[in-house]
Order: structure tokens, then C-alpha cells, then sequence
């Protein structure tokens, strides 16, 4: 079996980015571009893959972790030089390298694969990606001969103007022989205008062996896209966008308005899903069965249970049950986990709090630290005030509670299973189960106060 690696590019400083964050670290559709790159590469299967970083190498490192292996370009001396760090890891492996930028986000899992496998199955020594370009301005053109193979790459300055005309392009991603890469390497010259060492050089000196040059044409353009700047990264956040949408359409999901609708490239679905514009839905979200989410909702690193609805509101890194109906205007924090058939109202945020199944909080209440049984109503205005300027504190509310409106829940504090809290308490001690509790100051009206004080003011 061919052994199998990748080389990914991605020490260069992206100056034209004019940003303190690192070129390959600027997100598409909110994943990190060199964090596309590596995905689509991993599913390859490959027995290594090394990132070659330089500038901001300790935030590449944090973001990838251990699906890369890495090595440091400390001077910026060109793709053949960066690719050259890599020579002490694989310089004398039997196999096929990929070598692919990390500011190529739109690189697909089906296309390297079918670029591997056009290599090894025409037995090239290289293979480049190409693409057809409507127009081909400031791109590299690839020039084949009568058989079809490649014959030499000319870049646009270069060009005639009959190469000019030729539409193939050059996408900056390659395939080799993994041992004639690195022995190529060695030959390599910075005799250039920039005083750098060109990957594209190893083509022609395999060319000048005799060894055999292919080439594999891409049926999508974008995925030649690489980004240089801020007007390529809306584009590449364009066509990722359009990417996912249609996917996720062509898998049963009904996306009312794509062009205003935001889904990240790791959130899954289940059938007959509804997402209403300008929603927002990423992270390794997943979305159940005939939920509906939107319009104008942002739900990040969440589990969706079968048939919810949240409307206008946010949710993060949280688990919602099935049938639970949530906003409009609601905020679910992080560390939520909402049981089925719950309701979670206007204005109401919950946060690190599990409700159980049938609990509702229908609107503008706070539960943050909460432990929230089956069948629990919770009154307008019910806080559990959960912090006292240095901890924070639980509040259990068991099952079947009853909390009425602009209650005070001061934690750590229980009320039992089917216990009544009127409205309008502050609850400081337990309440034990099946008891009511009122914790206010009883009412005391003084007849003739209000004629008395507006004679005052006259």
C-alpha cells in the first residue's frame, strides 16, 4: 500500500492582511482557514502530516493540536525552502506528499483524493492541481503538449499571447513522489528577483530528468481560491457559504433564504430541519429531526433535540431536548442542558442550569446555577440569585415547584417537590416539599396618603 503524506504551508505572515492575527488563523464560515486545509487532508487517511509554521507558530500549533506534526521555517525563504524544513521527517519515506497552502480553505477531501489517485495511476513523478478560470489574469497557465502531459507552467508576466489565452491554471497545490521531492529540493536555486527558493522549480527539474509531469483539473474553481487579503476572504466566505448551504438543501434541510443564512462546515443535521434567515449555526452543532431554528437565531456547539423551535434567541455549547420551545429573545449560556418539552420565554437567560423534562420558564427570569426538576413552572421576573461577589452558588428547584412571579431564589437554596413560592418572595431558606412559602412584607394601606401629599405639593 502507498504510503501517503502532506506538507501544508503556513509560516508566511499574510502582511496584505493588514491584521494583527495570523494569515492562516483568519476564519472562513468560523473555522480557521489552515484548519480546513488540515481537515479535508486528515480524511485522507495520511501516515503524516507536517505544518510548516513561522510567524504566530504557537497559535497554529494551539489550534490544530496533535492532527498535525510540525516544523518552524525561521527565515521566509520561499515555498521550496519551506517545504525543504519538512526534509528531516520525510526526506527518505517511499510514497506520495501533498503539498497544499494553508490559505487555501476551499480545498475538498474528494479533490486531493482524486488528485492522489490521478497521480499514482498515471505513475508522475508530479502532479498539479489545476483549474479552468473564465479568466485566467495573474494566474500561472499550465501548458500541455500533443499527449497531454504537462510541459512547463508559464507565469502571466512570462506568457505569450497565445499562453495567455490558455484558461488551465495553476492552483498552487501538488502532488510528488515523495523521495525525487526531496532529492529535487537540493537543487532548487534562489538565481530570482526575490532571492527565494520556488516549489514550482521541482517541476521543471523533474521535467529536465524525463520523468513523467501530469496534471489534475479540478471541476470547481474556488477551490483554486487562495487568500491573500480581506477581499478573498469575503469571497472564500461567499462560496464556502453557498458550499455548505446547498449541501445541507440537497440532504433534506430547508434553508428559506441561503444568502442570509450562516452554517459552519462541522454542523450536521437530521431531515426535514427549517432554518429561517439570518441564522447563525456553528461549532459541531447538530440539529434534529423538524427542528426549526430562526429567524434571527445563534446557536454555537449545541445538540438540538427532534421538533425544537428557538426563535430570535442564542444558544451556546449547550444540549436542548426535543419539543422545546425557546425565545423569542432568549439567551441559553453555556452548560445548559434542557429536558423535553421545556419552555424557555422572552427574555429569559439560563445559564450552567439543567431543567427537567415539561419545566418552563415562559419570560423574563434568570436562572443561572440551577437545578430544575420535571414539571416546574417558573413565574415572570424569578431570579436565582447565585453570586455573592466571590462564589457562586446552586439553586434545586424539585419537581412540580410552583414559583411565582418576581420571586428571589438567594442559592444556595432548595425548594421541595410540588412546593408553592408566592409571588413577589425572597427566598432565603429551604422550602420544604408540598409547603408554601411567603417571604414578603405584608401590605399595609394608608387611607388618604395620596390626597394628603398632593396638597403638600400645591
Amino acid at each position: 500500500m502507498t504510503q501517503k503524506y502532506a506538507v501544508v504551508l503556513a509560516a508566511g505572515q499574510g502582511t496584505r492582511m493588514k491584521s494583527k492575527l495570523y494569515k492562516v488563523l483568519h476564519p472562513v464560515c468560523g473555522k480557521p482557514m489552515v484548519q480546513h486545509v488540515v481537515d479535508q487532508l486528515n480524511k485522507l487517511e495520511l501516515d503524516e502530516l507536517i505544518s510548516v509554521v513561522g510567524f504566530g507558530a504557537e497559535k497554529v500549533q494551539d489550534q490544530l493540536g496533535d492532527k498535525s506534526h510540525y516544523v518552524v521555517q525561521k527565515e521566509q525563504l520561499g515555498t521550496g525552502h519551506a517545504v525543504q524544513q519538512a526534509e528531516d521527517i520525510l526526506a527518505n519515506k517511499e510514497g506520495v506528499t501533498i503539498v497544499a497552502c494553508g490559505d487555501t480553505p476551499l480545498l475538498t477531501k474528494e479533490t486531493l483524493q482524486n488528485m492522489m489517485n490521478h497521480h499514482i495511476e498515471t505513475g508522475a513523478k508530479a502532479t498539479i492541481l489545476t483549474a479552468h478560470a473564465e479568466d485566467p489574469t495573474g494566474y500561472g497557465r499550465i501548458i500541455r503538449g500533443g499527449n497531454g502531459q504537462v510541459e512547463r507552467i508559464v507565469e502571466q508576466k512570462d506568457a505569450s499571447e497565445d499562453e495567455q489565452a490558455v484558461q488551465e491554471i495553476n492552483t498552487g497545490t501538488y502532488c510528488f513522489d515523495n523521495k525525487e521531492l526531496f532529492e529535487s529540493l537540493q537543487n532548487v536555486s534562489n538565481d530570482n528577483a526575490q532571492g527565494e527558493y520556488y516549489l514550482p522549480d521541482v517541476i521543471q527539474i523533474l521535467q529536465s530528468q524525463g520523468e513523467v509531469i501530469s496534471a489534475y483539473q479540478t471541476t470547481d474553481f474556488s477551490e483554486s481560491l487562495g487568500v491573500n487579503d480581506r477581499v478573498a476572504l469575503s469571497q472564500a466566505e461567499k462560496m464556502m457559504k453557498q458550499r455548505i448551504n446547498e449541501t445541507h438543501m440537497r440532504n433534506g434541510v430547508s434553508i428559506i433564504d441561503p444568502e442570509n443564512t450562516y452554517i459552519g462546515p462541522d454542523v450536521t443535521f437530521g431531515q426535514d430541519v427549517t432554518v429561517y434567515p439570518g441564522s447563525i449555526i456553528d461549532g459541531d452543532s447538530y440539529i434534529e429531526d423538524d427542528a426549526i431554528i430562526g429567524p434571527h437565531s445563534n446557536i454555537t456547539q449545541c445538540n438540538v433535540g427532534e421538533a425544537t423551535v428557538i426563535k430570535q434567541s442564542v444558544a451556546t455549547n449547550s444540549k436542548i431536548g426535543a419539543r422545546v420551545q425557546i425565545g423569542p429573545f432568549a439567551h441559553i449560556r453555556p452548560d445548559s442542558d434542557l429536558g423535553n418539552d421545556v419552555k424557555i420565554g422572552n427574555f429569559v437567560e439560563v445559564k450552567k442550569a439543567g431543567f427537567g423534562d415539561g419545566s418552563k420558564a415562559s419570560h423574563l427570569s434568570y436562572i443561572g446555577d440551577a437545578n430544575v426538576g420535571t414539571g416546574v413552572n417558573i413565574g415572570c421576573g424569578t431570579i436565582t440569585v447565585n453570586y455573592d461577589g466571590h462564589n457562586k452558588f446552586l439553586t434545586t428547584i424539585e419537581d412540580d415547584a410552583f414559583i411565582g412571579c418576581n420571586s428571589n431564589l438567594v442559592a444556595p437554596v432548595t425548594v421541595g417537590k410540588g412546593a408553592y413560592v408566592a409571588a413577589g418572595s425572597t427566598i432565603n431558606q429551604d422550602v420544604p416539599a408540598e409547603a408554601l412559602s411567603i417571604a414578603r412584607s405584608r401590605q399595609t394601606n394608608k387611607e388618604g396618603y395620596a390626597t394628603k401629599f398632593q396638597n403638600k405639593k400645591d
